[in-house]
């Protein structure tokens, strides 16, 4: 049997609450800035939500990334976020676009030197862009029927339609689905794009995550759910992921999207390397559709399985990228896991949350954390969790309070979990440590 191909990343494109681009996004990372503000939903009574703050990112528009097509206006916004980062991610990867007017005012783009059937887009999202879906359905209700429903409509709401675009955008003609776990969608994808280049035809992979739920629909089931903050005084310190206070998560979107590369591939074309994917660990709590395994002994074992895969010890890993949401079950859950997993190795590794600045992306988070994970094996800065003031005591590990620690990443895991027991870890190295 041939040896199983080294896949490396080689292009990131974060569009986040906090910053757009690598450099503005480990900038806010390290600065401990916060994406949290008040928010209110057009013709909603805000006072109907116990939550009414988020991360929302202000100001985006596709036109600054790509040229604007009259088409634009009838995209959902999760499928808007999702092309541009894949924009700044091929950018970032090095990769030469060529423009390609179709007529009628629709430009699209090429992967120029690079045969398209050799190029996929596997992108995780938690839902639909529900930013149309929900017009459209409420549209249907007033009218009883769908005389009022644009024909374009349903093509542009379900959730095939994030890695659908990207790959129209990019004519992108390898494989092309979404992967949605909830919470897990993100790092799932990269899961899957990774295996895709182990046992497909591609080389390389558009993956990461995207979302865009700060809807009055699905913002009010979580509210409903009780599982977001109602800390509305105080926006910025709301989000407080492994501390005694927390009180649940605070809602964010964007977009993080990456490339995932074949080594061989990579070098032959002088790409820039950020780090190499050495193994993953997935696996479900089959427990409660909401509620994690208190235990947390599922996630240890996609911990473990992802260390084994990636022949790494549990006292070889230099740094851990949180799920750390901030809600009551969450934090202390994985924290099992990663004293199960880890044992004595896990008191003297740094972990920390994004979420704690970004918001929780939903199916972005996985693609940000990810991207988080490897600016700091890139600067040798590892961000902190921000709004750590009373640990819980159940939550005892390091969790890099309120300031960013020097340190050099070398080996890396990125845990990532979600609603119905999603549970998916990924073993990161940067390229040239490790196993070959």
């Amino acid at each position: 049997m041939a040896p199983p191909k080294r896949i490396v990343i080689t292009g990131i494109g974060p569009i986040t609450p906090i910053g757009v681009g690598k450099d503005e996004y480990l900038e806010a990372l390290l600065a401990g800035k916060s994406g949290a503000k008040r928010i209110n939903f057009e013709d909603y009574d805000m006072e109907q939500y116990r939550s009414r703050i988020a991360c929302p990112i202000n100001g985006f528009e596709l036109s600054d990334f790509l040229e604007k097509c009259k088409d634009f206006k009838r995209l959902g916004r999760t499928s808007k976020l999702a092309m541009a980062a894949t924009k700044l991610a091929l950018d970032d990867a090095g990769f030469n676009l060529e423009v390609i007017d179709r007529g009628k005012g629709k430009i699209d783009y090429r992967v120029k030197d690079i045969d398209p059937y050799e190029i996929g887009a596997i992108i995780g999202t938690g839902g639909e862009n529900m930013d149309i879906c929900e017009p459209y359905f409420r549209k249907f209700l007033e009218h009883m029927g769908p005389r009022r429903i644009s024909p374009f409509g349903l093509p542009h709401t379900i959730v095939s339609s994030v890695p659908a675009n990207v790959s129209n955008k990019f004519n992108i003609k390898g494989k092309c689905l979404t992967v949605a776990s909830a919470c897990a969608s993100g790092v799932h994808a990269t899961m899957e794009a990774f295996m895709q280049i182990q046992f497909g035809k591609e080389s390389v992979m558009i993956t990461g995550g995207a979302e865009s739920c700060i809807t009055p629909f699905v913002f009010g089931g979580f509210d409903a759910l009780a599982a977001m903050t109602k800390r509305n005084d105080e926006p910025e310190k709301a989000c407080r992921p492994f501390d005694k206070d927390r009180d649940g998560f605070l809602m964010g979107e964007g977009a993080g999207i990456i490339v995932l590369e074949e080594l061989e591939h990579a070098l032959n074309r002088g790409a820039h390397i950020y780090g190499e994917i050495k193994g993953f660990g997935a696996s479900n709590d089959a427990y409660n559709i909401v509620a994690p395994d208190e235990t947390g002994e599922p996630l240890a074992k996609a911990i473990s399985d992802a260390l084994d895969m990636a022949g790494i010890g549990p006292g070889e890993i230099d740094y851990i990228n949180a799920h750390g949401t901030s809600t009551i079950y969450n934090d202390v859950t994985e924290t099992r896991a990663i004293k199960k997993a880890l044992g004595k190795a896990a008191y003297s590794v740094p972990i920390s949350s994004t979420k704690s600045m970004t918001g929780h992306l939903i199916g972005g988070a996985g693609g940000i954390e990810i991207i988080a994970t490897l600016l700091a094996m890139e600067s040798g800065m590892i961000h902190p969790t921000i709004n750590l003031d009373c640990p819980d005591d159940e939550c005892d590990l390091d969790y890099v309070p309120h300031k960013p620690i020097r340190k050099s990443v070398h080996k890396a895991l990125k845990i990532n979990s979600g609603f119905g027991g999603f549970n998916v870890v990924l073993a990161l190295s940067s390229f040239g440590d490790g196993v070959s």
